[in-house]
């Protein structure tokens, strides 16, 4: 209502602008599009997406409509897909164009689905997302309350186990959640910029992005991570916060000198990193190279 026309993400390599109103319109109408095909609070949806301009409209659709959403690795084969989809008891799964392969295998193999909706082109036995949402009107269903992901573990110790914190039936905005402390833990504000190389599908990218966007920040997400890239962006959009795994450090600095000291990275004063143990000397190295701007946390998804 007050910066609608303010970036609410901007997609890094394409570089689709997607507005707080835009976001707001289309979570709107994905949220009576669930209440159309049944969904009540405490109910799931499944979502199986690489990174686009559409994966966090879905979520805030979902939240504001009291529901889980269950976000799935888009790397899983079909039948790892499938058992997911039916342990979390998803009513609605939501693919894409882009996963249209794995898509196609699992016709059948979802049965209690009640609605299966590609973004993008669909193909057959999917109804397309963007039609479907296009049909509802984009302003607030009349009941809106907080909703949660559901997301799963690894799997390291036998089959994927989901996560269920639980719904309350909260009206929307009721602070819930660590995340919910952005400005208090991270100093998180409207005019933070943040960086988000990871998939959306984990933890903390989806969680600090929903967190963000409560905020009325702006957030920078890429496609997919690519080091010299990060460097890049963050010079563009003047990045003041960013989250990262001990993983994308080492390929940033394994990068030649010259691409390491060619960006201006002065905006950053947060880069919090988790997931994985960072090595000391990896630290270091960070350190020496951007300053006294690490921060970094252990956390589980439970």
């Amino acid at each position: 209502a007050e910066n609608p026309d303010k970036p609410a993400y901007i997609m890094a390599n394409s570089g689709q602008v997607v507005s707080y109103r835009e976001l707001n319109e289309r979570s709107n109408r994905g949220a009576r599009l669930f209440r159309s095909l049944g969904l009540g609070l405490g109910d799931n949806i499944a979502i199986f997406m690489e990174n686009n301009a559409a994966f966090l409209q879905i979520c805030w659709a979902a939240h504001r409509a009291g529901l889980y959403y269950t976000c799935i690795s888009s790397y899983l084969t079909a039948a790892e897909v499938a058992y997911i989809v039916g342990d979390c008891g998803a009513k609605v799964f939501i693919t894409s164009q882009d996963k249209a392969d794995v898509a196609r295998e699992l016709d059948g193999q979802i049965p209690g689905v009640e609605a299966c909706l590609m973004v993008g082109e669909a193909i057959s036995g999917y109804l397309s997302y963007d039609e479907e949402i296009a049909k509802q009107p984009d302003g607030p269903i009349a009941d809106e309350y907080e909703g949660s992901d559901m997301l799963y573990s690894s799997g390291t110790t036998g089959r994927p186990k989901g996560i269920r914190l639980p719904i309350t039936g909260a009206p929307l905005g009721t602070p819930r959640s660590p995340v919910d402390l952005l400005g208090t833990l991270y100093g998180v504000t409207e005019e933070t910029i943040y960086l988000s190389p990871a998939p959306l599908y984990h933890a903390a990218p989806l969680r600090f992005n929903m967190g963000i966007l409560k905020k009325g920040a702006t957030s920078i997400v890429m496609e997919r991570f690519d080091p010299e890239g990060a460097l890049a962006l963050i010079e563009r959009h003047k990045v003041t916060h960013s989250q990262w795994v001990p993983t994308m450090f080492v390929r940033m600095l394994k990068q030649p000198a010259e691409a390491r000291g060619k960006y201006d990275l002065s905006s950053l004063r947060l880069a919090i990193h988790a997931a994985a143990p960072c090595p000391i000397e990896i630290k270091q190295k960070m350190i020496d190279w951007w300053g006294p701007v690490l921060s970094e946390y252990y956390a589980g998804t439970e």
